[in-house]
């Protein structure tokens, strides 16, 4: 266009202006009969996530909200003002609808952002606001970090009901063609519904447009956060009943890995809101302390087991049955010079070091040198003191061979509940990942 067409389509758009508005009110609904509802079209694009917060149930959300109308007092001929089609005007020079979000949890009660609106000739207004928006969501934590949320978007007027204003949505679902991508969340869709409630105030109903936001957690910061930790520190606590039992370390370190999952517990506490069901992570941290607790009250009994001194009674027939020969044999557990299928030697030479008389001792402390018949004045005094010393060797001996029982039975208890709780930590990693599943 030519310089003097630019200025003439200047003229006619104040003109235009001013010809709309010189007899206009804002604050009227714009209809002709005043008994028809005004028709409100609404459509919510989602452009971002800005956070969840799932102590408080916020969520804190970047929309572009567009609500479109019809203005029975704004339209014009377009061949009077130049062919002018449509204008921009800020939006605060028409009557608006007050749509606001029902659930919202902003403690300022922010509204949309002050924008134009584009009118056109039949009185048709678009207006188009981003808003910044914190929404209140219930939030389900019972499959956390493998949960999902459906977080509610409720819009509807405050002030006109269904008789005077009729909202509905433009679209089955929001918009999600310019969302930008979130870190911690996967969208997975945005579908819209339109009710009509009637609340315990008013008589008259009022339509509302529900935006349920579906999102799907991404896992991976969580599993290799808080998951992959604790079952690494979790399969440390049966290695406990495999350390020796003269280490003195088998008690502290199932007090040590207790202490670590009582830190994973209380930040996974932290984050979440406290409410009656405990999220999934949380119920195997409880499982696995519990495992732990159980575990270190069985290494102290165990450690007591095999501390028995030399004045510790025998061991009962039925422990030396069930655990010194078929758990023995279960668990592998052997002395030197045995394997899981060889007889037990020690037993062996036990029984044959407990055979011994005390005529073999003495027998062994007469000498060719020595007859009877011969050194008969010292001969009462030697066998006395060879009786006291083989006596001493003897209850040496059974002592030695009372205290290695218990050491064993220790041993054994220790090789088949490490086995017991490996089961026991493998089982419940694969139950947790089953119901995450």
């Amino acid at each position: 266009l030519s310089p003097g067409c630019r200025g003439a389509q200047g003229r006619f758009a104040y003109k235009l202006l001013h010809d709309l508005f010189a007899n206009y009110s804002s604050a009227l609904r714009p209809v002709e009969d005043t008994d028809r509802a005004l028709n409100v079209t609404l459509q919510v694009t989602l452009s971002q996530i800005i956070d969840m917060d799932e102590r408080n149930q916020v969520l804190t959300s970047y929309l572009w909200v567009r609500q479109t109308w019809q203005d029975a007092h704004l339209a014009w001929d377009k061949d009077e003002y130049g062919g002018i089609d449509s204008i921009r005007i800020p939006s605060s020079y028409v009557w608006r609808p007050d749509i606001i979000l029902y659930n919202n949890a902003d403690e300022r009660f922010g509204g949309s952002m002050e924008t134009n609106v584009v009118l056109r000739s039949d009185g048709h207004i678009r207006w188009d606001s981003p808003a910044i928006t914190k929404s209140s969501c219930k939030v389900d934590v019972s499959y956390f970090p493998f949960d999902g949320q459906q977080c509610r978007l409720t819009f509807g007027s405050w002030t006109y009901n269904g008789n005077q204003l009729d909202l509905r949505n433009q679209l089955d679902s929001g918009t999600l063609t310019d969302f930008v991508e979130n870190v911690e969340w996967e969208v997975l869709g945005m579908p819209a519904t339109r009710n009509v409630i009637t609340y315990g105030c008013c008589s008259e109903p009022y339509p509302d447009v529900t935006y349920t936001l579906l999102l799907r957690r991404r896992a991976s910061f969580y599993i290799f956060n808080l998951l992959l930790p604790c079952i690494m520190v979790s399969f440390l606590a049966p290695l406990g009943f495999y350390l020796p039992a003269d280490s003195g370390e088998k008690v502290s370190l199932g007090v040590t890995v207790l202490l670590a999952l009582t830190v994973f517990q209380l930040l996974v506490a932290e984050s979440m809101p406290p409410a009656e069901s405990v999220p999934l992570i949380g119920k195997y941290y409880i499982a696995t302390m519990t495992m732990i607790t159980a575990s270190t009250a069985l290494t102290i009994f165990i450690m007591n087991v095999h501390h028995c001194g030399p004045g510790a009674r025998p061991v009962p027939p039925w422990a030396r049955r069930l655990i010194l020969h078929h758990m023995a044999r279960l668990c592998c557990v052997y002395e030197v010079g045995e394997s899981c299928k060889s007889p037990r030697r020690a037993a062996a030479e036990d029984a044959e070091g407990a055979g011994e008389s005390p005529a073999e001792g003495q027998g062994g402390a007469e000498g060719p040198g020595c007859p009877w018949g011969h050194c008969l004045c010292h001969h009462r005094a030697l066998l006395s003191n060879v009786g006291y010393i083989a006596g001493c060797f003897r209850r040496h001996r059974a002592n030695q061979r009372r205290t290695g029982e218990w050491k064993k039975v220790a041993k054994v208890m220790d090789r088949f509940f490490m086995w017991v709780f490996f089961l026991m930590v493998f089982l419940m990693s694969v139950l947790v990942l089953g119901n995450a599943a």
